[in-house]
């Protein structure tokens, strides 16, 4: 199961659990950041040990994941194709895609994102401004037929992840930042199987 932390105002110690845990992806979403203090945080992240090779994706900045030597870029629903952003990235640079919906994920699969983050699946208030949750059903059709893997994203805890079995992943914030130990979580998250 691939897992895919994201920060928000996450300080750099966190950050470094996270990736001492051994999270596939990370993702530096803070939104609150000018450009200067981004990439600056960037370096810093850069800099920490990576002992299983977490590949990190800056939110939405195309600009500062290029320039900070980032492994990728996570775009939001709505963004410019990555096809268009692909002929602007080095070989291997991945752009992940945020989708709400079954034809956003289609979509973003015939655009040549690497994968996708879909949801949200259950209720959180980070996500209440896209509308009441998708749900398992609507993340199984999101999932049906996709060959790049699609992550499950929004109120995925440690009592409700096993229903998304289904997708390739999951996605979140509070289950790997809340978490008095993080590598817990992502060892109990890793021995699960996507259908």
């Amino acid at each position: 199961m691939l897992l895919y932390a994201i920060t928000d105002r996450t300080p750099l110690p966190r950050i470094a659990l996270l990736l001492a845990a051994g999270v596939h992806y990370l993702q530096i979403r803070e939104k609150h950041l000018s450009g200067r203090d981004l990439l600056r945080l960037l370096d810093d992240v850069l800099a920490l040990p990576n002992p299983r090779g977490t590949r990190l994706l800056v939110n939405e900045r195309l600009d500062a994941a290029l320039a900070s030597g980032a492994h990728g870029v996570h775009l939001p629903a709505g963004s410019p194709s990555p096809a268009r952003l692909r002929v602007l990235a080095p070989p291997g640079f991945l752009i992940a895609v945020s989708c709400h919906t079954a034809d956003e994920v289609a979509r973003a699969e015939a655009e040549g994102a690497d994968f996708a983050v879909f949801g949200p699946v259950f209720e959180t208030v980070s996500k209440r401004v896209y509308g009441p949750p998708a749900g398992v059903a609507a993340l199984e059709d999101a999932v049906r037929g996709r060959s790049i893997p699609v992550l499950a994203l929004g109120g995925v805890t440690l009592d409700n992840f096993r229903l998304c079995r289904a997708a390739a992943g999951i996605a979140a914030i509070s289950l790997f930042h809340d978490a008095p130990d993080p590598a817990a979580v992502v060892n109990l998250l890793s021995q699960e199987t996507p259908r």
